[in-house]
């Protein structure tokens, strides 16, 4: 133990103040410059707590202010390893034997325990379906969990039941079927329409200066830039009535590489975020005002991002059969794209 802080136990992460975090609170600088992507009250609770140092001292003021060369250590603690419990929550199981899982995820559902949510996520419902049947390399938190979706994202996902099938369809993933005939395909709901009715966006993705907890297109030279393809097809537009551009479309996205947040990034990117989208589609929100009556409301109304993982196909693990899997659009995404059929020309 060294001024407070148990390093052997915890993560130790250090960084400087330069001119401009003059006179800034430590918890405000820590939480804007910090690479774990902790809130400022997480921040402030670690200060609190005594996990963190200011020029080799231990410091419990969030308020203390910053000088120019200030040094700040923060001790990340060890995740609580607790094993998730079993909790009946109802599944859509779409294929299911010795090896996979195959479901249908819900929009509201998360992938798996973590900070904020503890339970209620797919973990524990496949835990009370599967029983000790998962495959425990993603280790406690995450059995079987070899992709994800985000949590307002609905559809198809796989779980695997074993250490030999969670191996094999992780190489799949990661392939991202370059060399394999795995394909992941989704439909996306979005304002307006892209330059072209086929194409691809490849950028290189890390995490947002403006906040941490986003991804964003950034420069392939930051330190945590990853390299992302989406290809995508529109499927359908809905003009406005006056005829002079589309209000919305209906675009199929595949994913070539699989980032977080990847479509949802991308289309806003390319001027076309996602309808729902509080996150990246933010400044498109007064765009329902101008819908027609019905479907004004039926828009403002929408609270998820308007994406669905419609397909999937992979090569099963242990017959080397190619499985393919298509579930339709669930039902707030159908009542949002009727609206839009209903209400506005398909041009």
């Amino acid at each position: 133990m060294t001024n407070g802080l148990n390093e052997a136990e915890s993560e130790l992460e250090a960084l400087i103040a330069g001119d401009d975090a003059a006179g800034l609170r430590l918890d405000q600088w820590l939480a804007a410059e910090t690479a774990s992507g902790l809130s400022r009250s997480r921040i402030k609770q670690l200060i609190e707590q005594g996990n963190v140092r200011l020029n080799g001292e231990a410091v419990t003021e969030a308020k203390r202010k910053l000088k120019p060369g200030d040094i700040a250590e923060i001790a990340l603690p060890e995740p609580d390893p607790a094993e998730p419990a079993a909790e009946d929550i109802p599944l859509s199981v779409l294929y299911e034997d010795g090896d996979v899982i195959v479901i249908d995820k819900p929009a509201g559902l998360v992938v798996h325990p973590g900070a904020g949510n503890p339970s209620g996520t797919l973990v524990n419902a496949l835990l009370a379906h599967c029983g000790n049947s998962l495959s425990g390399i993603g280790g406690v938190r995450r059995p079987g969990i070899v992709h994800r979706l985000d949590k307002e994202t609905s559809g198809v996902m796989v779980v695997a039941k074993n250490d030999r099938a969670h191996q094999a369809l992780s190489a799949q993933f990661a392939d991202h079927g370059r060399t394999t005939d795995m394909r992941r395909s989704y439909l996306a709901l979005v304002w307006g329409t892209p330059p072209r009715m086929a194409g691809t966006i490849e950028t290189w993705l890390g995490r947002s200066s403006r906040d941490r907890l986003k991804q964003a297109v950034v420069s392939e030279h930051q330190p945590d830039a990853r390299h992302a393809v989406t290809h995508y097809q529109v499927r359908e537009r809905f003009g406005d009535p006056a005829g002079v551009a589309p209000v919305a479309s209906l675009v199929e996205c595949r994913l070539e590489t699989g980032r977080t947040h990847q479509i949802r990034v991308h289309m806003a990117h390319i001027g076309n975020p996602l309808i729902g989208d509080g996150d990246y589609g933010k400044s498109f929100a007064t765009k329902a005002n101008a819908l027609p009556d019905g479907l004004r409301e039926i828009v403002a109304g929408f609270s998820r991002q308007a994406l669905h993982a419609a397909h999937l196909s992979f090569t099963h693990p242990g017959t080397g059969e190619l499985l393919n899997f298509e579930t339709p659009l669930p039902a707030d995404m159908t009542e949002l794209v009727a609206g839009f059929r209903r209400s506005l020309p398909e041009t």
